[in-house]
């Protein structure tokens, strides 16, 4: 950028200084400020001097990334923050174990994610695990109530999965065949009333603010006739 004295015909130049010119921020979240200062801490040839400026710098991080404190770990978090934004050229006495350039990189292992191959995935693995264990029970009233409860728990799944239509006979028929024919109910035995469970489990609320929101909206409007 260039300033001009028409008077005296002085020309100034300043140079100035763009984001594209700039080095990348390694840790967005610090700020430029901070990678400037970390910089600086790494020119400093004695080293008392750099042990006293990394410590300044670490409270300053503490302090524009308050969150942070919330981690059990968090100082051992911003001294490994301040390295990697160092890339990893900063030479300091550090309370902790100074990461390596190896050690960030390396990816975690990989978490299995597990493979179930439901035939009816609405009803959820837990209800599949309480069929399992009905299985195992000794004939008995205990057996029933629990065999008894994990149909209701069934119907409430379904409703969940469809709130249209749901059929009790269909429901007792697949805990027959999850349970291999081994859990068998009374023949007297009622699942729990459909409107009873979806008066307990009503549908999302959004759906009852917008209609009551179009009613304050049609309200006073004149009608034309």
């Amino acid at each position: 950028m260039i300033f001009s004295d028409s008077k005296q015909k002085n020309f100034t130049f300043i140079l100035m200084e763009y984001n594209t010119r700039r080095p990348n921020l390694a840790i967005s979240e610090y700020g430029r400020n901070v990678q400037k200062m970390i910089s600086h801490a790494c020119s400093v040839e004695d080293r008392d001097e750099r042990n006293k400026i990394a410590k300044s710098i670490v409270s300053i991080m503490a302090q524009m990334n308050p969150q942070i404190k919330q981690l059990s770990d968090y100082d051992k978090k911003l001294w490994s923050h301040m390295f990697i934004i160092s890339d990893f050229k900063l030479d300091v006495d550090s309370p902790y174990p100074i990461p390596t350039e190896i050690s960030v990189q390396e990816k975690p292992a990989t978490v299995p994610y597990p493979n179930r191959n439901f035939k009816y995935k609405h009803y959820g693995n837990n209800i599949h695990l309480f069929i399992q264990k009905a299985k195992a029970m000794d004939e008995g009233p205990e057996k029933q109530a629990f065999s008894e409860a994990i149909a209701n728990m069934m119907k409430k799944a379904y409703l969940n999965f469809n709130r249209d239509s749901v059929n009790d006979g269909i429901i007792l028929k697949q805990l027959a065949e999850l349970s291999d024919r081994k859990i068998t109910l009374s023949e007297d035995f009622v699942l729990e009333n459909t409107a009873s469970i979806l008066a307990k489990n009503p549908k999302p609320s959004y759906q009852r603010k917008k209609r009551h929101s179009s009613h304050h909206r049609n309200k006073g409007r004149k009608t034309n006739r």
